[in-house]
């Protein structure tokens, strides 16, 4: 018997807000000045869905510590002023969360300093005040199934019990490690194939996320 949904865990970029987009035009950018040229899908298949502190290990294996502590300063200088001058919340999310019954959350691998202001400048954040984590509070992120794991925890819901909305690779592997479901949101930059790979099911209009969570 499938246990019924007390709980929709939401990530948050490219689930709630559109900064994935800007994320991966920064880190395109960023990297072709200091010396690691990335397309768009290198981007999205190598950092999408990690923490700051995974990507920053993961340059620093390419670059040295040094050059992954400019590129991060770069990063977040650029990324703050590109959410500031026009990020928009996910097209249809407003209309699902209207519609969802079941308690929400927030779990993604961003800093809260980082959530206040995608949030914040969406409007949503009031949404999910109190009930937003980070990966900053655990030893391990995405695709590790700490976060999911902690952010259940405070919630007080068994991971049995509780749908994850991803948009990215490590994150839906992340809610299977954690012994969750996942729903894989395919209308933003990972491509659905590579979502599907995690046991996945999924969808690419956040407005039919209400009726699947009746589903899943």
């Amino acid at each position: 018997m499938i246990n019924p949904i007390e709980l929709v865990i939401f990530d948050c970029d490219g689930v709630l807000v559109d900064s994935e987009r800007i994320a991966v035009r920064v880190h395109v950018a960023v990297g072709a000045n200091l010396g690691w040229p990335l397309t768009e899908a290198d981007v999205v298949e190598q950092f999408i869905g990690r923490s700051s502190a995974s990507i920053r290990e993961l340059i620093a294996v390419h670059l040295g510590h040094d050059v992954a502590a400019t590129w991060t300063e770069r990063f977040e200088l650029a990324h703050r002023q590109e959410v500031d001058a026009g990020l928009t919340a996910v097209e249809g999310i407003t209309d699902a969360l209207d519609a969802i019954s079941q308690p929400t959350c927030v779990a993604s691998s961003g800093t809260h300093e980082k959530m206040r202001r995608t949030l914040g400048r969406t409007g949503l954040y009031r949404r999910f005040e109190g009930r937003i984590f980070s990966a900053t509070e655990v030893a391990c992120g995405k695709p590790a199934p700490d976060l999911f794991l902690h952010a259940a925890a405070n919630m007080g819901v068994p991971p049995a019990a509780c749908v994850v909305v991803e948009d990215s690779l490590y994150g839906a592997q992340a809610a299977r490690a954690a012994g969750m479901r996942c729903l894989g949101y395919a209308g933003g930059l990972t491509p659905a194939r590579q979502l599907e790979s995690a046991a996945t099911v999924i969808f690419d209009d956040m407005r039919k996320l209400p009726a699947l969570l009746d589903e899943v």
